[in-house]
């Protein structure tokens, strides 16, 4: 017996486990669950283009930026933003999932409402209805503001407000030294805000906006998202809305977690079964390969849906199968009279055209998949199918097939049997010999 060899393969059984058993919990926490395992609300908006025309490539860029930068004000992690087909009316459409967001309401209006904040310096009231409306061009819009405003209480009069700050400070200190003395008129969606009296020249370039229906801090912390959502280069029109509750998501991880751990149990246990020693090689190898695709995932931040889950299930299937060629190019091997050191060097050659090509062409049908998929759900089972054919490919192929030569080298049990080659493949082998 090679005791250098045995000792290599059980340092490498004992970093496998030892590795995954301490790090695994870390590493699921670490990726990003969807919408239909964690909750959240799907939203469907038609783009309002201008009559007669289409959205241009630049526009679509522009629109999908903007969107992305008021679901972020969420607070909220890896959203889902892609732009769908044509509605009935010739609209294009833009879907947005957004996962584990609390406040249902404030994410339809974050992402579909533009905050439309103008500074006048006059204004005229309608003596027969009482609406005050602007005059002339405004002296500023929220175009001209940073994206940095907040909520505040101001510490003088102890209110709630928003604070805000201007892109270029020069324009505020020109605004209030010409109305030093004088009310400007804050207008938001074109309703009067509030008029304040401009008491001295702010150099500062930020100021603060009160009054209206800016009376609660969830008022103020919503406009201020707004301001800092920027406008839309398109308006939105909400044209369905759906809901996923967290419990209903946490009941669809709990179901399909149980069945992949069953569906990944009875391959361990086949592959004992059937294969025995070199089976419980192919399971630690399986192990591993489970590890590195949660790795991969968490690495790449990709976002694991149901969909997703099911094509991790399936990856096992795909990494099992090419220790199951492997091990009957093998037996092949063992047929034709080779030992048992050479029957696995040459059967592990052999088998890797076939592994690679099988991979391949799966890895094709999931690269059209997530090229020709456009919903989300078949993009996200391709990619996880993609990864884990990848990572089938270092564990199956390099990691068993190491683990494999390494324990068989090593001279610790040389009987063929505990390598899954039958008793009628003996026979024939005594024969021939």
């Amino acid at each position: 017996m090679k005791w250098g060899r045995l000792f290599a393969f059980l340092l490498m059984v004992a970093a496998i486990i030892g590795v995954t058993a301490g790090t695994v919990p870390q590493v699921w926490k670490s990726i990003p669950l969807g919408l239909d395992l964690r909750g959240g609300v799907d939203l469907l908006y038609a783009v309002d283009t201008p009559k007669g025309q289409s959205l241009s490539d630049s526009g679509r860029q522009a629109l999908l930026k903007a969107v992305e930068m008021r679901v972020n004000s969420l607070g909220v992690s890896s959203p889902s933003i892609d732009l769908e087909g044509k509605n009935q009316l010739g609209q294009d459409q833009i879907r947005v999932q957004v996962a584990g967001v609390k406040n249902q309401q404030e994410a339809v209006q974050v992402i579909g409402a533009t905050a439309q904040l103008a500074i006048y310096g006059d204004a005229t009231i309608d003596k027969k209805t009482g609406k005050i409306t602007p005059v002339g061009a405004p002296l500023a819009t929220g175009a001209d503001l940073k994206s940095n405003a907040k909520w505040v209480v101001d510490q003088q009069d102890g209110k709630n407000a928003v604070a805000i700050e201007f892109k270029q400070a020069q324009k505020w200190i020109d605004i209030t030294k010409k109305y030093v003395g004088k009310p400007i008129f804050v207008f938001l969606n074109g309703q009067l805000l509030t008029d304040p009296v401009i008491q001295q020249v702010m150099y500062s370039g930020s100021s603060e906006i009160s009054g209206g229906s800016l009376t609660t801090p969830q008022a103020c912390m919503a406009l201020a998202n707004e301001l800092n959502a920027g406008a839309l280069p398109y308006p939105l029109t909400l044209e369905s809305e759906t809901s996923v509750g967290p419990s209903l998501g946490q009941t669809s991880l709990q179901r399909t977690m149980i069945a992949g751990l069953i569906a990944i149990i009875i391959i361990f246990a086949f592959m004992i079964c059937v294969y025995r020693l070199a089976g419980l090689i192919a399971d630690i190898a399986l192990i591993a390969y489970g590890y590195l695709t949660l790795l991969v995932f968490s690495g790449l931040h990709v976002v694991l849906t149901l969909s997703g889950l099911a094509a991790l299930v399936l990856g096992v299937g795909i990494a099992v199968d090419a220790n199951i060629i492997t091990y009957e190019r093998i037996k092949d091997e063992m047929r034709n009279g080779r030992s048992l050191r050479s029957a696995v060097r040459i059967g592990n050659k052999n088998a890797l055209r076939t592994i690679v090509d099988s991979n391949a062409t799966t890895f094709i049908a999931g690269a059209v998949m997530y090229i020709f998929g456009g919903q989300g759900d078949v993009r996200g089972f391709a990619v996880a199918l993609m990864v884990g054919i990848i990572v089938s490919l270092l564990t199956a192929v390099l990691l068993s097939r190491l683990m494999l030569l390494t324990f068989t080298a090593s001279g610790a049990v040389r009987r063929p049997w505990w390598y899954g080659v039958g008793k009628g493949v003996l026979k024939q082998h005594e024969t021939q010999v």
